[in-house]
């Protein structure tokens, strides 16, 4: 492409679309119908010239000609309620449901890691005793000890927050950092693996299992989940970047990454749910049966969720990506 022709042929063009968007007044019928016309074709022209002879100070002369052509299309919407409800209701679980293939695989495989882990600490005292000396370990783990004072150790609505953004942050570094090939994905996700291991490791050397599960299982449960859902969707999006399909590598990506961030608002409310849990149910006086039956309550609650609203809103069309409107313009990349 000869860029100066083509500046050449169509700079009265952008000069019109320009001309329309600062009118003061409120445009006709006809202008107003050129001003549609005009942006399709601006934008068309952006398309090709990115992609035959990009020019960095004509090409963001163009995007911003665009950008306000398209708001003055388009319109500018406000969220509603009614965009909670549907996100609640439908793009969250549905994005959640898609990702199945993938969250569901690393649950298994990170819990089999996990158990792995505790029993390999669990039967070797040497490796217990290269974690910790034997005075502290017994301090870890005896009736009353650290691993039993740690969940009542602060205020329950201090710690319940301190616990959900915790949470909520290592939630967002798998769904952010998944876009890196997803192996900074597994580093986190091997992280909290083998902190799970060894807590069951040493606990279950002490013959104190039980009282282990019975602290773990009520939040831990719907929080673990969590956090496998965050890892599998970072390794879906790392996977796309590789594989993205019959989509273009750009159109996959950000499907994908739109989906990736909108899901890692919803997890925040499942972390908030799970702190909630572990910060006044966990260090209860419930007994051990009530303090498990409510957080496998809440981690069945969960699963209903996604795949019975989930799958119903997928098989309705709905993907968790943002509503036609609301995503960026697709045009043709022929004048």
């Amino acid at each position: 492409m000869d860029l100066d022709v083509f500046v050449a042929a169509h700079r009265a063009e952008w000069d019109r679309l320009d001309a329309l968007l600062r009118r003061r007044r409120r445009l006709n019928g006809a202008e107003t119908d050129e001003l549609v016309s005009l942006y399709q074709r601006t934008a068309t022209h952006l398309s090709l010239i990115q992609s035959s002879a990009p020019d960095p100070q004509l090409t963001g002369r163009l995007s911003q000609l665009v950008a306000r052509a398209r708001s003055a299309v388009i319109g500018t919407r406000r969220a509603s309620w009614s965009d909670v409800t549907r996100f609640l209701g439908q793009g969250f679980p549905a994005a959640v449901y898609r990702a199945r293939h993938w969250w569901v695989p690393t649950a298994l495989v990170s819990t089999a890691i996990a158990i792995l882990l505790g029993w390999w600490i669990g039967a070797h005292p040497d490796v217990q005793s290269s974690i910790a000396a034997p005075s502290q370990l017994r301090e870890l783990t005896r009736p009353g000890g650290e691993y039993e004072t740690y969940y009542s150790s602060h205020p329950a609505a201090a710690f319940a927050a301190q616990v959900w953004t915790n949470n909520a942050q290592a939630a967002a570094m798998c769904l952010v950092l998944g876009v890196f090939l997803g192996l900074p994905v597994l580093w986190v996700l091997f992280e909290n693996m083998l902190n799970l291991g060894v807590g069951f490791g040493l606990m279950s050397s002490a013959g104190r299992l039980d009282t282990f599960l019975g602290l773990v299982l009520p939040h831990g449960l719907l929080e673990l989940t969590a956090v496998f859902v965050a890892a599998g969707t970072g390794l879906r999006l790392g996977w796309t970047l590789i594989d993205p399909g019959p989509r273009t590598r750009r159109t996959a990506l950000a499907e994908e990454g739109r989906a990736a961030v909108g899901m890692a608002i919803g997890l925040a409310l499942v972390l908030f749910v799970s702190g909630a849990i572990e910060g006044f149910v966990t260090p209860s006086g419930l007994p051990t049966w009530a303090r498990i039956g409510i957080g496998v309550l809440a981690e069945l609650a969960f699963l209903a969720y996604v795949y019975v609203l989930g799958g119903r809103a997928v098989r309705a069309g709905e993907t968790g990506d943002l509503e036609a409107t609301d995503r960026s313009a697709t045009v043709p990349t022929a004048a």
